[in-house]
């Protein structure tokens, strides 16, 4: 007896659901179907793969270890629909597009509008995910990253840089004034990290002598930090071609806190020849280079 994409899914379906009857609703089968999968699996390994209990199953030591295989199948097999969707030279089918929480939120809904406007016939499945997805797994066709990624089988292109700085809301520098230099900042509302190295790392080479404890507000997600901002709580910082779009927002000490984040996209070498892969490559590449154009200089609250 083989193992077949069926009880490898009822498998994935009961360590989700923790039990036979939630994961047969998820799937849409009947929990004898379910068990009966589970036995062929347990079966064709030689081991238990779940101890039952009053309340549900519990995955053993062994199940744990094929979840991350299960998975990439799962993956594979999603990557296999998507490429077999449409017909093919055609530009119709599905996408799979990963890219961070806050890039998902603030900067790829104007990029997917006129996207979907230009091809109707391409559906678009968006990731958001501060966990780099495998693109190798097949877990995503197409990743907007902000290191460059070094597995082989991948294609990637630096499709530019994004400079951040500090800002703050016009309310918040009329109520509270303009820091006039970086030792003057430990008297404002700082938003800050809680626990993210990179941005220790970034605060430190700039030269600025602050820690988590200067931070008025600490949180390590950028959507948020981006709505404290916006909400005149205090200075943090932002994406300067984001703050751009947004005439409330203040620069703040441009010259002290500034730095650079590469940004890349990275297809899978096989996907590169599917058409819907790569309409929605090109057209990311053009948008985010127009999103990373010069901002204009940095404004003055008035």
């Amino acid at each position: 007896m083989d193992m077949t994409w069926d009880t490898c899914r009822s498998f994935l379906a009961v360590m989700r659901a923790g039990s036979l009857s939630g994961a047969a609703r998820d799937l849409g089968l009947t929990q004898p179907t379910l068990g009966r999968h589970i036995d062929q699996l347990e079966t064709l390994l030689g081991h238990p793969l779940f101890t039952r209990a009053r309340n549900g199953l519990t995955p053993t030591e062994r199940a744990l270890n094929l979840l991350p295989h299960a998975e990439a199948m799962e993956s594979a097999a999603a990557a296999f629909n998507r490429s077999g969707q449409g017909t093919p030279g055609a530009a119709e089918g599905t996408v799979r597009l990963t890219v961070s929480q806050f890039v998902g939120t603030e900067v790829m809904p104007g990029m997917l509008t006129s996207f979907r406007d230009a091809h109707p016939g391409i559906d678009i499945e968006l990731v958001q995910s501060d966990r780099p997805l495998n693109l190798l797994t097949r877990e995503a066709d197409i990743a907007i990253r902000m290191i460059r990624p070094e597995q082989s089988g991948l294609v990637a292109r630096l499709i530019g840089t994004v400079e951040i700085g500090l800002f703050a809301h016009r309310d918040y520098i009329a109520r509270f004034g303009m820091p006039r230099n970086a030792d003057d900042l430990k008297r404002h509302r700082l938003i800050g990290y809680d626990s993210a190295p990179h941005f220790a790392r970034v605060i430190s080479e700039s030269g600025i002598d602050v820690s988590p404890r200067d931070f008025a507000v600490r949180v390590d997600v950028e959507s948020v930090q981006l709505s404290l901002i916006r909400a005149g709580f205090g200075i943090g910082g932002c994406q300067v071609p984001l703050a751009a779009r947004e005439p409330a927002l203040v620069r703040v000490l441009p010259d002290v806190l500034h730095f650079r984040l590469d940004v890349w996209r990275a297809v899978h070498a096989d996907m590169r020849n599917s058409l819907p892969v790569r309409l929605l490559a090109g057209h990311l590449d053009r948008e985010f280079k127009a999103y990373l154009a010069p901002a204009e200089p940095a404004r003055t609250p008035v």
